[in-house]
C-alpha cells in the first residue's frame, strides 16, 4: 500500500521537511519552505528490511576498465567547442544559463542550423511560439530548413515526441518551464525542475542523445531551481556579459568532459552571436598608450592567455572615508594591494579616491593581476604612463614581494606574439634567456624594484 503525505521543500536548496519552519534548517533561507504532497510506499519484508531477495551487480577492478574517449563531434561553433571541451558528447546534457537577453536562445539555435546540416536535431521551446522562433530565425539569416521544433512544456509528451523524432542533439527552452503531470506543484519549483531534468537525464543517458538545457537565473545571478541540477548535468555554461553591450562571454563553470573555467568570446550582431577567435586584440583595441593609470596583464582562463587592459584612476577624495571601487577584480584584494603598495612602496593613498576598472567585461579572480594593478594604481597617482608596449603579470605577497604565477612561458609568448617589447614579471617567471622573441623581459623580486624601474623608465 501506498500513503499519500504532506511534507515542505526549501526553494532554495531542495533540503526536505515533516514540518512547515520560517527558516531553512539546511541553508538558513527564510521563508522558503513550500507544502507539496509526496507519496512513500510502506516499507515490506523482514524488520530489517535485508537484501535477501535484491538483486546483486557486477563488480569490476577499476584497472581492468578501458579508458574509453568518449566520442565528440563539433557544434558548428569553435568557441563553444572550446568551453566544451573539444565538441559535444553523445550522450551529455549541458545546462546553458545567463541573464534575459543575453543570447542563450540565440547560440542554441546557431547550434541546431548548423548541426542540421547532418543530423537530426529537435527545439522544444516552452517560452515561446513557433512563429517566434522562425522570426528570430529569419532576423539571424539563419538556415534552419532541418530544424524540427515543439512547443510544449509537458516533460512526457516532450520524451514521447523526442523517443519517436530519434534526434542526435535535443534543446530545451527552458528547463524551468517544463513540468510532470504527476507532481501537483507549479513549473519552475523546485520539485518540478528536479524531476523533469532527472527524467531528461535518464533519456539522454538510455538514448545517447545530446540535451541542452536552457536555465533561468535568480536576482542573485544563480541559476533558479535546486542546487542539485548542477550536479545532475555533465556541464554547465554560463553567459556573462552585459546584456545591452556588445560582448558576450561563455564560461564553464562545471565539464565532466573537460577544463572548468574556459571562456568562449562572442560578439553580439544584428545576426545572432559572432565568435571572437582573437580577444586578446578586442580587449587591447582601445587601449590608450601613454596615458597614466594604464597597465596590461596577461591573465588566462581555462587554457587560453588573455591580454586585458586594467585602468586605475587615484583622486583627491572630500570624504572622510575615500571610496574602493574595484569592477573586474575583488574589492577586498585591491584594499590589500593599496595596503601594501603604502607599507613597501612608500605611495600612500589614505586620503584619495581609487577607482580600478577591468576592460571589456573580463572579471579576473587570478592573482596574476596584482602587479599590474598596482602598476596602474602608481601610474595614476604619480601621473606619469608606464613604458610603452609593456605587460605585467604577478602576485604580490603582504611583505612585498613578487610572487610566480603559473604558466608564466605561455602568457609571455602571448604577449610577444602581440607586438609587446617589455615584459615586468617574477623572477621566478623569467625564462632563462632575457628576451623571448623580441620581447625584453625583466624579472623583479620585491615590489620596490618594480616601482622603481618603471620611474626610471618614465
Amino acid at each position: 500500500m501506498a500513503k499519500e503525505k504532506s511534507i515542505y521543500v526549501c526553494a532554495e536548496c531542495g533540503a526536505e521537511h515533516s514540518k512547515w519552519a520560517g527558516q531553512c534548517a539546511d541553508c538558513g533561507a527564510w521563508n522558503s519552505l513550500s507544502e507539496q504532497r509526496a507519496t512513500s510506499s510502506v516499507a515490506r519484508g523482514g524488520r530489517g528490511g535485508g537484501f535477501a531477495g535484491a538483486r546483486s551487480a557486477s563488480v569490476e577492478d577499476l584497472s581492468s576498465v578501458p579508458a574509453d574517449r568518449a566520442p565528440r563531434h563539433s557544434s558548428g561553433i569553435k568557441e563553444l567547442d572550446r568551453v566544451l571541451g573539444g565538441g559535444i558528447v553523445a550522450g551529455s546534457v549541458v545546462l546553458l544559463g545567463g541573464d534575459p537577453g543575453i543570447g542563450k536562445s540565440t547560440l542554441l539555435l546557431q547550434v541546431l542550423a548548423a548541426q542540421s546540416q547532418s543530423a537530426k536535431v529537435l527545439y522544444v521551446s516552452g517560452e515561446e511560439s513557433l512563429g517566434q522562433i522562425a522570426a528570430r530565425a529569419k532576423r539571424m539569416d539563419a538556415s534552419v530548413a532541418g530544424v524540427r521544433c515543439l512547443a510544449e512544456t509537458d516533460v512526457e509528451v516532450i520524451l514521447a515526441s523526442a523517443d519517436a523524432e530519434r534526434p542526435q542533439l535535443l534543446v530545451i527552452d527552458s528547463i524551468q518551464t517544463c513540468f510532470a503531470s504527476e507532481l501537483s506543484s507549479t513549473p519552475g519549483s523546485v520539485s518540478q525542475v528536479r524531476e523533469t531534468a532527472a527524467r531528461l537525464v535518464r533519456f539522454a543517458k538510455t538514448q545517447g542523445i545530446s540535451v541542452f538545457l536552457i536555465g533561468h537565473v535568480t536576482k542573485e545571478g544563480g541559476i533558479a531551481g535546486p542546487r542539485v541540477l548542477e550536479h545532475m548535468v555533465d556541464a554547465v555554461l554560463y553567459f556573462e556579459g552585459d546584456s545591452g553591450g556588445r560582448l558576450r562571454i561563455l564560461r564553464g563553470i562545471k565539464n565532466r568532459f573537460g577544463a572548468i573555467n574556459e571562456i568562449g568570446v562572442f560578439a553580439m550582431t544584428d545576426r545572432g552571436l559572432r565568435e571572437v577567435p582573437n580577444p586578446s586584440a578586442m580587449f587591447l583595441s582601445g587601449a590608450h598608450s601613454g596615458q597614466p593609470g594604464s597597465a596590461i596583464v596577461v591573465t588566462r582562463e581555462g587554457t587560453r592567455p588573455l591580454l586585458v587592459e586594467v585602468q586605475a584612476l587615484v583622486d583627491h577624495s572630500s570624504l572622510s572615508n575615500p571610496r574602493r571601487v574595484a569592477v573586474g577584480v575583488e574589492q577586498n584584494r585591491l584594499a590589500l594591494l593599496l595596503a601594501v603598495l603604502h607599507r613597501h612602496g612608500g605611495l600612500s593613498v589614505y586620503d584619495q579616491d581609487v577607482f580600478v576598472n577591468v576592460v571589456g567585461g573580463i572579471r579576473i579572480s587570478e592573482t596574476a593581476a596584482d602587479l599590474p594593478t598596482v602598476l596602474a594604481v602608481a601610474s595614476s597617482l604619480r601621473d606619469r604612463p608606464l613604458p610603452e608596449r609593456t605587460i605585467s603579470f604577478g602576485e604580490i605577497g603582504l611583505a612585498g614581494e613578487i610572487r610566480p604565477v603559473a604558466n608564466g612561458e605561455e602568457r609571455l609568448k602571448e604577449a610577444a606574439a602581440h607586438g609587446f617589447r617589455t615584459a615586468l614579471v617574477s623572477r621566478a617567471n623569467a625564462p632563462r634567456k632575457a628576451q623571448v622573441g623580441e620581447m625584453q623581459v625583466v624579472a623583479v623580486d620585491r615590489l620596490v624594484e618594480a616601482l622603481d624601474w618603471v620611474a626610471e623608465q618614465s
